[in-house]
């Protein structure tokens, strides 16, 4: 399906603001040890050990996990955080207070292409999983470049490579034709079921059910390294790095996720969360210690590209 640059918006629109109140726990965002220190992880792959930075501004920042976290890990003074959910920057406002940076982050509801700021007005712009949803990539590098000041830095994190995701794809179809057999021997009901009947009681709204019916809609990109590069170069970007990260984690994690998809949350018996969690963890460290740097970084899953405004 060929969607134009509207349609995608309103798809990330609808998406966003349906997912926002359990789009953490969805996705296992934590803002204790584990959080800082995968952002850690991830933040020193591409800016080096210790990064500092005064003024951030951070794209599609959902919830503010990587805001917050990067804030946690004294990366960035303080930092402003967009997204064109609504649903998505109220959540991060209530986390910033319960985190105790309130005073220090602020939000803004705004798409990626045109921000209401003066040029070089930050010292980092940055993102996590975000760039594969921007329908037109250049003009947004284009904004990065504009509102950095000289020597500023772009950092993207978890961006799907081409090649890791079609990979993919086989874990995910091998979890989607199992997951009958999985829900039966944990006791899980089917989610479509429960779904219905929630709709029924007055328990979910039709909107929230119409805002998930959208989200395949919402990944416009899958990238090649040197695609990915080139629109920081042709943007003027230099000291342009893109790697690669997690290739067996993905495949774990996604066969798992295609498992629980057609499940009702509240259903998986938590024995099942344990062993998805540490199980994951332990492939990301397999990942880090065997395999990365020393594959190519298209082959991974994530990509991450890390330049500089000279």
């Amino acid at each position: 399906m060929s969607l134009s640059a509207e349609e995608i918006k309103d798809a990330n629109i609808a998406y966003h603001d349906a997912a926002a109140d359990e789009y953490d726990a969805k996705w296992g965002i934590d803002y204790g040890d584990l959080g800082r220190t995968q952002v850690a992880i991830k933040t020193r792959k591409v800016l080096g050990k210790r990064p500092k930075f005064e003024r951030g501004l951070e794209i599609g920042s959902g919830t503010g996990y990587f805001s917050l976290n990067m804030m946690q890990n004294g990366y960035i003074d303080e930092v402003v955080c967009t997204d064109i959910s609504q649903g998505m920057l109220d959540v991060v406002e209530r986390s910033a207070d319960r985190l105790g940076y309130g005073d220090r982050v602020s939000t803004l509801h705004s798409a990626a292409e045109n921000f209401p700021y003066e040029d070089e007005s930050f010292d980092l712009i940055f993102g996590h999983a975000v760039l594969h949803h921007l329908p037109d990539l250049q003009a947004s590098f284009d904004e990065f470049y504009r509102l950095l000041r000289p020597g500023g830095m772009v950092f993207f994190a978890g961006e799907p490579s081409e090649t890791g995701d079609r990979l993919a794809n086989y874990p995910k179809r091998a979890g989607h034709r199992l997951s009958p057999i999985w829900r039966r021997a944990l006791g899980v009901h089917q989610a479509s079921v429960r779904e219905a009947e929630a709709v029924a009681a007055g328990e979910r709204s039709q909107e929230y059910l119409d805002g998930h019916a959208v989200e395949h809609l919402v990944d416009v990109h899958a990238f090649r390294p040197g695609s990915l590069a080139r629109f920081a170069k042709q943007s003027g970007f230099d000291d342009v790095n893109v790697v690669g990260e997690e290739l067996s984690a993905n495949w774990f994690g996604w066969f798992n996720r295609a498992l629980e998809a057609d499940g009702v949350p509240g259903d998986i018996p938590n024995i099942w969360r344990q062993y998805a969690y540490r199980g994951y963890l332990g492939f990301q460290w397999f990942d880090r210690t065997a395999l990365e740097g020393r594959l190519p970084a298209g082959i991974f899953y994530n990509l991450m590209i890390g330049a500089r405004k000279p």
